[in-house]
């Protein structure tokens, strides 16, 4: 009981001075150490707000440039679009012209071999492999090569047409996306730190496998473009082509056509010219058949005219051939009668 009410130690002046001086001290120091740290937190603050600040305005730049760069793509691939879409339109009435012409190539093909195939009816010496076969032979051969030629040049063009879409639907799937990261990028410009819809998303800084580099975004957009050119050259050379071969062939029929004529015109002329002088030869001859059958009248009339005389004579003959004796006499009478008889005969026998 004594020990428990045993008064506690006492400690010397100098010893509480000391405690003191320690605890001001160490008070002291804490207080220094508290303002270094405050000093230094509000440092850091300010560098952090500073670096925030900074990064932030460095991503709006960077977002600001990229929508520009967007833009300045989108409008690269609107206008190349625009070409497209406009050469493909032309190229479309180019082939509408080769349907055309390849179609009015028919007619003249089947009038080509209706000729060939009448003109085989001619008879005899008028089946002639004339100016005008070899000149038809040409024309058909000419129409068969200008069908195939254009049948070859729509198959190209046709083929022209497909690639130009192809192209077109690159640059709309191009421009469509392009379309929706503008909207995307527009939106995130608009974003400020008082924006009310913003939030925290730890996965959206997870970089995933479908993220493509900005070299590869650049080349794709120029494969697009540049294949769009590539077409659109490829079409405007192709209209020229066209234009050429359809003009060319345009020229090479109306030149048979014009040779067809020409040898058709020389024929009939040929024929006709035959012909006057076959109804003029067969007039001269209708002329002389006439002369003749009446010269064969005459003939036949003066033969029988000659019939009385030679009767006449003959009777006389006869009826002398019957004088008495000596009167029987070759005297001058019967030898001008003998002679008379055989004149005549003579005369009918020419």
């Amino acid at each position: 009981m004594a020990r428990l009410l045993q008064a506690p130690p006492k400690f010397h002046p100098s010893e509480w001075d000391i405690a003191n001086k320690m605890q001001c001290a160490s008070t002291e120091s804490q207080k220094s150490r508290s303002e270094h740290m405050m000093a230094e937190s509000r440092r850091l603050l300010d560098e952090i707000e500073k670096t925030t600040q900074k990064t932030q305005s460095d991503v709006n730049k960077k977002i600001e440039q990229r929508r520009e760069e967007i833009k300045f793509w989108k409008r690269e691939l609107d206008n190349k679009l625009e070409q497209i879409v406009h050469e493909t339109e032309v190229l479309l009435t180019f082939k509408t012209r080769l349907e055309k012409s390849l179609e009015s190539c028919k007619e003249p093909l089947l009038i080509a071999q209706k000729c060939l195939l009448n003109r085989q009816r001619r008879a005899g010496i008028d089946l002639v492999h004339d100016k005008v076969e070899q000149e038809l032979l040409k024309e058909a051969e000419v129409l068969q090569g200008v069908i195939a030629l254009l049948g070859r040049t729509l198959e190209q063009t046709n083929e022209q047409i497909r690639l130009n879409r192809s192209a077109k639907y690159n640059l709309e799937m191009d421009l469509k996306d392009k379309f929706t990261a503008l909207m995307i990028d527009d939106y995130c410009a608009g974003l400020t730190n008082n924006t009310p819809d913003i939030r925290c998303a730890d996965n959206a800084v997870k970089i995933e496998g479908n993220f493509v580099s900005p070299e590869d975004w650049l080349n794709f957009s120029n494969i697009n473009v540049e294949k769009a050119d590539k077409q659109r050259n490829n079409s405007l050379a192709l209209r020229v082509l066209i234009d050429g071969i359809l003009s060319q062939t345009a020229n090479d029929m109306h030149k048979q056509c014009e040779l067809v004529n020409v040898a058709f015109r020389n024929r009939v002329k040929e024929v006709k010219d035959a012909k006057h002088k076959l109804e003029t030869l067969l007039a001269v001859v209708l002329d002389e058949t006439a002369s003749q059958e009446m010269n064969i009248a005459a003939l036949k009339k003066a033969i029988a005219d000659k019939e009385g005389p030679v009767k006449v004579a003959q009777t006389r003959l006869e009826a002398r051939n019957h004088r008495p004796n000596v009167e029987l006499c070759y005297d001058t009478v019967q030898d001008r009668l003998i002679n008379e008889v055989q004149e005549i005969t003579k005369n009918i026998q020419r």
